[in-house]
This record gives structure tokens, sequence and C-alpha cells, in this order.
């Protein structure tokens, strides 16, 4: 379960981001079978914000889709937080909605299936996923393709 902040920095208004970006991450949590009540942060934001971003916490100057920072590593302390039962907020996620859009047509699907691609990409990075090898990425892929296929959100 998941309390989520919605803020849009951007000018753009769209329909029923909020109600997709929810059912997507009560998807992923069902699918990790993680019934703990958790705290995120969900940012639309510009290009020339997320590049600002990118380049001072990661050193990359460039525009990036999204980016997530997360309050805990996949550590021992974060395992006995998780057991407490407390809230706890996992991080904040940054989606850049210029390059969603970008993506989604360069990709021939829709807006909305991006983002809802792009935000579980980022709640799966929160909750200790990651791509830094071939194998941890084909891990994380097959969990994203299955987290939209439960929900049919296709390409």
């Amino acid at each position: 379960m998941l309390d989520i902040a919605f803020v849009n920095e951007t000018k753009e208004t769209l329909t029923n981001i909020e109600e997709l970006i929810n059912e997507v991450f009560a998807e992923t949590m069902r699918t990790e079978n993680n019934n703990q009540f958790f705290e995120v942060s969900v940012i639309l934001v510009t290009k020339t914000k997320i590049q600002a971003i990118n380049k001072l916490y990661r050193d990359i100057d460039k525009v990036t889709d999204v980016i997530s920072f997360a309050l805990f590593d996949k550590t021992d302390d974060f395992d006995i937080i998780i057991k407490d039962g407390n809230i706890t907020t996992l991080g904040d996620i940054f989606i850049c909605l210029d390059k969603a859009k970008e993506q989604s047509e360069e990709y021939g699907h829709s807006l909305l299936r991006e983002i809802a691609f792009l935000a579980c990409h980022g709640l799966l990075h929160l909750l200790g996923y990651n791509h830094n090898n071939l194998n941890d990425e084909k891990i994380m892929f097959n969990k994203q393709k299955q987290i939209l296929n439960n929900l049919n959100i296709n390409r």
C-alpha cells in the first residue's frame, strides 16, 4: 500500500495520471507480495529540470526520462524498517513529461502507457531493483513487463 504525493511542475494538464500511477503502484506492490504502507513522491518535471537533477546528482549532463531517489538502500536497516510496519517514505520519482511524450511517439504507444512504464520503473528502483548488469536488467525489465501486462497496459 502506498500513499502517493503528486507534484506537477510542468504546464501540462493530464487527465487520469494520478489514477494510472496509483494502479501501477498497487499492482507493483501486489506483484512484490508487499503489503507494507509506504509513502512515495512522484514529480512530473520538464527537460530542463531533469537535466539539472541528472547533472547535480549523477554528474550526467543530459536529459533522462526518469530518476528515482531512494531514501534507503537494500540493506539490513531497510529490511528492519519494513518489518516494523511503520509508515516509511521510500523516496522520490522524477518523471520528465517531455521525454515521456517523445518516447511514446518513438515506441508507438500512448503517453499514458509510457508514464505507467516510467512510474513502474521508478518504483522498482525504490524497492531495490537495478539494471547495473545484464542479469539484474533482465530481472527488473521482466518484472516491469509482468506488472504492466497484469494491468493490460501494452505497447
